[in-house]
């Protein structure tokens, strides 16, 4: 195969791969504002039902109404404003409630469904009567407009869209059920583990696992499928593995991904040390797998997704007899994945050492970059979903900043909500195409490490 042939199959998995992620952080952007409600439910659910931590009838009350309506029009209105504003959030609100209520189960895949079509329809509307409403009936129109939208979505989404989501729901359902009574479901380890590592662990907990597992745990009072994404025992063992056998600044670099990724939940902390030394990709597979099957045996569960994956949300979201089961299947899954990881380090540590000297090269290269203004006033931290990692990395270089003296106000958010007039925008490399088609005219910055990469210092040194 040519270069030319290999460099274009290269573009063409990349691409898909963007396209993936696109489609993963629209589903998570209707998720993630929403979690607060979800840890509500969750612990709720965990404290009150009759298998509770402390029953009472009463306030098991809420639970039923609120994964019912409360949890599925949340989603649905976030759905609608992420496509037009707040009036695509009502009638995304509206649309949701067709298919809640022309359902028997819990409607968040309907909710991610009607809740953007609600938005876009509204948004198509004024579109086509923009500048042809007479002076002063503005708000008559709109007003009217939005109802009779709403109202005739609603209708659709009762009569034909709740339906055929029933249907998609109890076909995944028997197909997950196949697999768990063959006992196969720590082999979706495989498939899950990678695609974490690809950045589509928003895609894969918030888009697949979440309502699944709701629904489960409106039945059961707990389901696995929170735990199948979020444990964080495959990544805490190749973390704990660099730590112990690494050298230079990987080794420096690991107790501090460690707290982060194990106590701050934020997995992503873990993707490039797994992306430098691709053949650790074994053990957190495995360290997923052995994770699955000690929840199977235990018959663990959660009541809600633990977003993020901390072990202190984790045991939050663990219902009266799950703990031992939780708690056991992180340890084993960490332990299985450190000593799967240790083999290979310890093979390559010398290799590995490498990358500084790489990063190094890295940094040169960029102090050759053409100098950034010094009026530079904000400084953007981009991420997939907004909330994890460029969290993480906005206080990382906060902290920077402020040590070295400057007054730079440094700001996260979803790569696809990056302002247009950005100046100097922040991302992981994987994520700088798509960076850098909403922001064109930004100075675009692509790391590798969220904790202490680089171009941290870099940047600072150019813009003191």
């Amino acid at each position: 195969m040519s270069q030319l042939e290999m460099n274009t199959q290269i573009r063409r998995k990349s691409k898909g791969q963007e396209g993936i992620q696109r489609f993963g952080r629209f589903l998570s952007g209707m998720v993630m504002p929403n979690i607060g409600a979800f840890i509500a439910w969750g612990l709720i659910t965990a404290l009150f039902i009759p298998t509770g931590w402390t029953p009472n009838e009463n306030l098991a009350a809420l639970v039923g109404p609120m994964i019912t309506y409360l949890l599925p029009l949340l989603i649905g209105y976030t759905g609608g404003s992420m496509a037009y504003g707040v009036r695509g959030g009502v009638i995304g609100a509206i649309s949701t409630m067709g298919v809640i209520i022309g359902s028997d189960i819990t409607m968040f895949l309907g909710a991610m469904i009607m809740g953007p079509l609600g938005g876009y329809a509204i948004k198509k509307f004024d579109e086509l009567v923009d500048g042809k409403i007479h002076a002063g009936f503005e708000m008559l129109v709109n007003n009217f407009s939005a109802g009779i939208i709403g109202a005739a979505i609603s209708i659709l989404a009762y009569l034909f869209v709740g339906p055929v989501v029933l249907s998609l729901n109890k076909a995944l359902m028997a197909g997950v059920n196949a697999i768990v009574n063959a006992r196969l479901l720590p082999l979706t380890s495989i498939f899950i583990e990678p695609g974490k590592i690809l950045f589509l662990n928003n895609a894969i907990n918030h888009g697949i696992l979440g309502p699944l597992g709701v629904q489960e745990a409106k039945e059961a009072g707990k389901s696995i499928f929170f735990l199948l994404e979020t444990n964080p025992g495959p990544g805490l063992g190749v973390l704990l593995a660099y730590w112990a056998f690494a050298k230079g600044a990987i080794k420096q670099s690991a107790p501090g991904a460690i707290i982060i990724h194990f106590l701050g939940g934020i997995h992503e902390i873990y993707f490039p040390y797994v992306l430098m030394n691709p053949i650790l990709l074994l053990a957190v597979i495995a360290g997923g797998a052995s994770g699955i099957l000690i929840f199977t045996i235990f018959k663990a569960g959660l009541v809600a997704t633990p977003s993020p994956g901390s072990i202190i949300a984790l045991i939050a979201m663990t219902p009266k007899g799950s703990l031992v089961g939780v708690l056991l299947g992180v340890l084993v899954s960490t332990a299985v994945s450190f000593f799967i990881a240790s083999y290979f380090i310890k093979r390559s540590r010398n290799n590995l050492n490498e990358e500084d000297l790489e990063g190094a090269k890295y940094m040169v290269k960029d102090f050759k970059a053409a100098p950034i203004k010094k009026s530079t006033k904000k400084v953007i931290f981009a991420c997939d979903a907004g909330m994890g990692s460029s969290a993480m990395g906005a206080t990382t270089l906060k902290n920077k900043f402020k040590k070295a003296g400057l007054d730079i106000e440094v700001v996260h958010c979803a790569v696809d909500e990056i302002p247009k007039d950005s100046e100097i925008v922040i991302v992981h490399e994987s994520l700088l195409d798509r960076a850098k088609a909403i922001s064109p005219n930004a100075e675009h910055i692509g790391i590798k490490n969220f904790m202490d990469d680089p171009e941290y210092d870099l940047l600072i040194k150019r813009l003191s």
